[in-house]
């Protein structure tokens, strides 16, 4: 009785695990279980980190804003999640590109760059193509 009851209780734990395709466009894709994100470093005229304030991100294909799903790895002064694998299929497998803005709190200053960033309906991660790492104010 014990062994049928683990047989039993083994079997309904492999069906679960199994991952149910809907979408045949996308054939077998295996992922892996990474989380991965895409973000920019503002720095002041010194190198040091710098606080930026109205940041945004800007999909220049579609006009929507980009909203990173995760944001509480954004506590390093500077440092900013651009976007993150929930945002992947909101991009083209080909690519988009974002317009990144930010102002430094201290100059005032507004500067914005171009990164660009793919995914897809059938794609695990998103994939930064170019665009800078950092963004220099004066």
């Amino acid at each position: 009785m014990k062994k049928i009851a683990l047989s039993l209780l083994l079997i309904s734990a492999l069906l679960s695990c199994k991952k149910k395709s809907t979408d045949s466009e996308c054939g077998k894709v295996i992922c892996t279980e990474e989380f991965r994100s895409i973000g920019i470093k503002y720095v002041d005229n010194k190198g040091l980190p710098a606080q930026v304030k109205d940041f945004s991100a800007v999909n220049q294909r579609t006009g929507e804003k980009v909203v990173p799903r995760v944001t509480a790895i954004t506590t390093i002064k500077g440092s900013y999640i651009v976007i993150d694998d929930l945002n992947t299929k909101t991009l083209s497998e080909a690519g988009d590109d974002l317009k990144v803005t930010g102002t430094s709190v201290e100059t005032n200053q507004t500067k914005s760059v171009t990164v660009k960033v793919k995914g897809g309906k059938c794609a695990c991660h998103v994939e930064k193509i170019s665009g800078p790492e950092m963004v220099t104010f004066d």
